[in-house]
Parts: structure tokens; C-alpha cells; sequence
């Protein structure tokens, strides 16, 4: 064993505890991830994305077994230096896909966008789930989180008078793929903890709009409810699953438009 396999074990007993056992226990409960499955790793160059690559290469070392990991970046036009993460990449052994557009021109030049984020993530999923394909994978891994769930939960509830947040396992049925989030059920403080720990790459949001939107503000509600109720997080995932908007049974598919 060589001195990175070495480390990497290392780090995998390390944090079994802290966050590894966590996001184990939720891609078998939620069905995510199964043998011979080709994995797609939704990168943008933040901690979130950086964590993800981190994570799954330990998740990808300890299984029992084979998958492979496939990380894409979509390029939105913004000019932006991905050598960190195109080293990071290297450095896991994970290979990294550059999916170029002109989103970037698009939403803020061509459309004008006064709320330019909904069209973005439109345009952004298709783009990644179209990269997906190309490259022969059958699941695409996104890097949310517990307070990103959370969040989301609020906007739909406060904006959009729905009572829904994002899945830990969806089906498009459009592009035959298989949408997973291992990371959701570990809460913020924890992705924000590793990133630091271990200096993982974390390439600056060029986007105008970026830390005003009301996405942002759901933070500072949860921020607060958290800080006031510890145990919300475990009472919010419970409530999930007991009305039935995360399921549990393992490879559950559900429609999800995009």
C-alpha cells in the first residue's frame, strides 16, 4: 500500500464517526449507490463540491463493492481558474469532465434575469445530466446538505406554498438517471468543519448575485432555529420520512421534472 492509500485509510477510520459512517448509512438506506453503478460528481469548485470529492473517494475505498466515480464541471462562461480543482481531482484519482455553456450569458445578457437563480439551476441540471450521459454514467451525485434541505424546504413552503425539499433519491425519467444526494443528511457545520481540516480546494462563486438571494436569508432562519433547537435536524429528517416525502425503501423511483 502506498503512502496516499495509506493516508486515505488512515483518514477513513478517523472520521468514521464523525461524518463517514453518516453518509454510509444514508446511500444504503436511501438506495443510492449499488454495484457497478457509474457515478457522476456534480463539481463547481465550492466547499460543498469539494467535500462531495473528498467524501466519496473514502465512501468509493471502504465499499464492498465496485463503482466508479466520474466528477463534471459545468463550465457557465464566467472566466473562472479550475486548476485547484482539476489538481484535487488528480490528486483522488477521480476523473473530471469540463461541460462547457453559455449559461452565464444567457441568464444575465440575453434573458436579463431580475431573479436570475431559478433559470440558472435549470439550465445548469440539464447541461450536467446531459454530460452525464455522454460519459455512460446511470447516477449523478449532487454535494447538498442537511441546511441546503432545510432551506429549501422554507422557500417552497414560504414562496411557493408547497410542503416539499429536495430527495436523497429521485429517478428523471427523461434521462434515465438516478439524481442521489449522499451528502444529505450531514448538516453544514460538519462540511464546513472537513473543508477546513483538511484545506480542500474552494474556488470563489463568481456569480454577481452571489449571498443575496433568498436562499441566503433561509440560512439565517435556519441558523437561528438550529442554534435554539439542536435536535431540529434529527426531528426534521424524521418528519420527512414519516409523511412520506423521502423514501426510504431502497432504488424508490420518483418522477422529478426537470
Amino acid at each position: 500500500m502506498g503512502s496516499k492509500e495509506k493516508r486515505d485509510a488512515k483518514a477513513g477510520r478517523n472520521y468514521n464517526r464523525w461524518f463517514l459512517n453518516t453518509v454510509k448509512k444514508t446511500i444504503i438506506k436511501y438506495g443510492m449507490i449499488g454495484e457497478g453503478d457509474r457515478v457522476a460528481l456534480g463539481v463547481s469548485g465550492g466547499k460543498d463540491s469539494s467535500a462531495l470529492l473528498y467524501i466519496m473517494s473514502l465512501v468509493q475505498a471502504q465499499a464492498p463493492f465496485p463503482f466508479s466515480l466520474q466528477a463534471v464541471f459545468v463550465d457557465l462562461g464566467w472566466e473562472m481558474d479550475i486548476s485547484p480543482l482539476e489538481d484535487f481531482c488528480a490528486s483522488l484519482k477521480i476523473p473530471l469532465h469540463v461541460e462547457k455553456t453559455r449559461i452565464s450569458r444567457i441568464v444575465f445578457d440575453v434573458r436579463q434575469e431580475k431573479n436570475p437563480c431559478s433559470l440558472c439551476a435549470k439550465l445548469r441540471r440539464g447541461a450536467l445530466h446531459k454530460a452525464a450521459k455522454g460519459l455512460d454514467c446511470n447516477r449523478v451525485a449532487l454535494g447538498h446538505h442537511l441546511d441546503d434541505t432545510v432551506e429549501t424546504y422554507f422557500l417552497n413552503s414560504i414562496f411557493s406554498g408547497r410542503i416539499n425539499t429536495f430527495k436523497p433519491n429521485t429517478y428523471l425519467d427523461r434521462r434515465e438517471l438516478y439524481l442521489v444526494r449522499p451528502l444529505i443528511c450531514l448538516p453544514q457545520h460538519i462540511i464546513s468543519s472537513l473543508v477546513s481540516r483538511e484545506d480542500l480546494p474552494v474556488i470563489e462563486n463568481p456569480c454577481p448575485v452571489s449571498g443575496e438571494t433568498k436562499r441566503h436569508e433561509m440560512g439565517e432562519i435556519v441558523k437561528f432555529i438550529v442554534k435554539r433547537y439542536p435536535f431540529y435536524y434529527e426531528r426534521f429528517i424524521t418528519s420527512l420520512e414519516k409523511s412520506g416525502i423521502w423514501q426510504t425503501t431502497p432504488f424508490s423511483i420518483q418522477e422529478e421534472k426537470c
